[in-house]
């Protein structure tokens, strides 16, 4: 199989530029994982490589569980492999929920999954809805590490910035470490360079 990089480079889905990240935060370089997902046939081959992956270690898992709206392919097809259901979270009024009819059973067995990690801010807050529900989270994915994380077979060590807890595993198919920049810092900004939003260019 390619590498990962490869894969998001061939999909046209490796970006640079000077984007401005969820967090608020700079970058020059941006993963765009839909640009991945959007042939099914590599959708599956990730997904299976993954899930492979999370049977190795020996994770029992019942159920996938992703933020919307990135992570909602990569954890139907994640589920697809691993052979469980699938649900997700989505924001209402500011706040992750999990909404549409779905819910989360007592004791039930939950990974949580997403398209990209970079801190696993959203990731953490969904699995705070799947914890209220009686779920109990037994793992972390997501295609690709942003590195500030440390994954399940990685020699990175996690950031301090990283938001998911230590006892629960991490799994990810590859890590991609880039420069983060706070606004104030941004040497692309000093160039005279304007950041915008991935996704508000055509990107």
């Amino acid at each position: 199989m390619q590498s990962l990089e490869s894969i998001y480079k061939q999909a046209d889905a490796y970006l640079e530029g000077h984007f401005l990240l969820s967090s608020g935060k700079h970058s020059q370089f941006y993963l765009q994982s839909a640009k991945v997902l959007e042939d099914p046939k590599t959708a599956q081959v990730l997904a299976q490589k993954l899930a492979n992956m999370i049977k190795e270690y020996g994770l029992n898992v019942d159920l996938v569980c992703s933020p919307a709206l990135g992570g909602v392919l990569a954890g139907y097809e994640l589920a697809r492999a691993l052979g469980v259901r699938f649900i997700f979270a989505e924001r209402v009024n500011g706040v992750m929920s999990i909404r549409r009819g779905f819910s989360v059973k007592k004791d039930e067995k939950v990974l949580m999954c997403e398209d990209i990690i970079t801190t696993g801010g959203s990731v953490l807050e969904a699995s705070k809805e799947v914890i209220a529900q009686g779920g109990k989270v037994v793992g972390f994915a997501a295609l690709a590490n942003r590195g500030f994380c440390q994954r399940v077979g990685s020699h990175l060590s996690a950031k301090p910035t990283c938001k998911l807890p230590n006892d629960v595993p991490f799994f990810a198919l590859g890590d991609f470490e880039f420069e983060i920049y706070d606004p104030q810092d941004c040497p692309l900004c000093k160039d005279g360079s304007i950041a915008y939003k991935p996704g508000s260019r055509g990107n």
